[in-house]
């Protein structure tokens, strides 16, 4: 039977960002990835900030900077702003993912593809033992002595380790166009029931004169596909064009909420297979790379103390938590605010943040990463915001200061 220090099941960011960490400290780490190729299917949108550069030490990946955004509202009203210089910047996904894995391999891990993890055989002082299906359907047994589920939203690692899911996951739909109007350097965000229940449509220009359009929604009833279809075509009406086939669609779920426990005997959960997203825009990139580079620290240490029992590994939760837990707390209470409000709020807020010309705070505060800093202080210095939402933010606006990391948006990228 093949024996791992470390087995990791799914090879997007976050399971490569802990792979390669514990290869590069010697460690021996075997990477499941169900799909045949690494990357594909596409599994987001792919828009990032400076930091995913950053974290992965490379630009091969990227594909188009962004320095603007406009938000539509219901009635198509609309507010705007345009900084000096990239404030994200759309991606290859799934190039991300390959560069990653590369990173990984080269480190020393193996990576496995077309291979699936099946279930949580045995247990022992000595570690784990699980079950391992290929592309053929022939099952295998292979042991290790630390488990990481960074297999996403629908996590087997998690179900197989009794690790409770998150309380509430958002049905995506988005198709790629290869000809498409609009503001090569601006994303385009639209909010409203009829299109976005829950969440929010975008229209993110892919840098080759194409763009990604979807929708991330509530789980109503109502197929995401339903409220894609609605997006193109009042896309179509506002650009005065007929959007001709998608080059590619993608379907996912988006994890929103608080896992209670990432970590337990021999196992922890990075990513989306620990809800490590943003709740107020469901990325999670830059987020599970993060909290996966704390895991590989965690289990690094763990695996040298040979001691990987659950008290051991609570470190890693505390460790994520008191980089994230505030602004995902904070998002989370945000986010549930504007999933109650009607069309008819969501246009006055529009109208009030135009009116009140909001556009250098946006600027300044602005960061995807973190975004409850720059909602927070458009709320503070702005008494017409707060008076469209009583009371519901008094108590979030009167929480401690915290400090995000920094972003330097100057910084040199490698």
């Amino acid at each position: 039977m093949e024996a791992f220090d470390a087995l990791i099941v799914g090879a997007g960011p976050a399971g490569s960002t802990v792979a390669g960490g514990l290869a590069s400290a010697g460690h021996r780490v075997l990477v499941l990835e169900e799909h045949p190729r690494v990357g594909y299917p596409v599994q987001c949108a792919g828009l990032v900030s400076q930091r995913v550069l950053d974290l992965a030490g490379s630009t091969s990946f990227l594909k188009q900077p962004v320095r603007g955004a406009t938000v539509f509202g219901p009635s198509l009203g609309s507010v705007s702003f345009k900084a000096d210089g990239p404030r994200a910047f759309v991606i290859d996904r799934g190039a991300l993912d390959v560069h990653l894995a590369d990173r990984a391999a080269r480190a020393g891990a193996q990576i496995r593809t077309g291979a699936r993890f099946r279930r949580r055989q045995t247990t022992s002082d000595r570690g784990e033992v699980v079950e391992v299906v290929d592309e053929s359907g022939s099952v295998s047994e292979l042991s290790a002595r630390v488990v990481v589920g960074a297999d996403g939203v629908a996590s087997a690692v998690a179900r197989a380790y009794r690790l409770r899911r998150p309380v509430e996951i958002l049905p995506a739909f988005e198709a790629e166009f290869s000809l498409s109007p609009g503001d090569p350097e601006t994303v385009e965000v639209y909010l409203g029931r009829s299109i976005s229940p829950g969440l929010f449509g975008w229209w993110i220009p892919d840098g080759a004169g194409g763009a990604r359009v979807g929708v991330a929604v509530d789980a109503d009833g109502t197929p995401a596909r339903a409220y894609f279809d609605r997006l193109v075509t009042q896309l179509a009406r506002r650009f005065g064009i007929r959007f001709g086939s998608p080059t590619a669609y993608l379907v996912s779920g988006i994890p929103i909420g608080d896992v209670p426990k990432t970590s337990g005997d021999r196992v922890i959960l990075v990513g989306d297979a620990a809800a490590q997203v943003k709740p107020l825009s469901g990325g999670g990139i830059f987020t599970g790379m993060r909290c996966a580079e704390i895991a590989a620290g965690v289990l690094d240490g763990a695996l040298r103390a040979d001691d990987l029992s659950a008290a051991s590994l609570a470190e890693y939760d505390r460790a994520w938590r008191a980089e994230f837990g505030d602004e995902f707390r904070r998002a989370l209470s945000l986010r549930r605010v504007f999933a109650r409000l009607s069309d008819r709020d969501l246009n006055a807020l529009i109208d009030a943040l135009r009116r009140g010309r909001h556009a250098p705070t946006i600027v300044a505060f602005g960061d995807i990463d973190f975004p409850s800093r720059v909602a927070r202080q458009l709320l503070r210095e702005s008494p017409s915001l707060m008076r469209l939402l009583p009371k519901a933010l008094g108590a979030w606006l009167t929480g401690a200061d915290y400090r995000a990391p920094p972003l330097d948006f100057d910084s040199r990228r490698k």
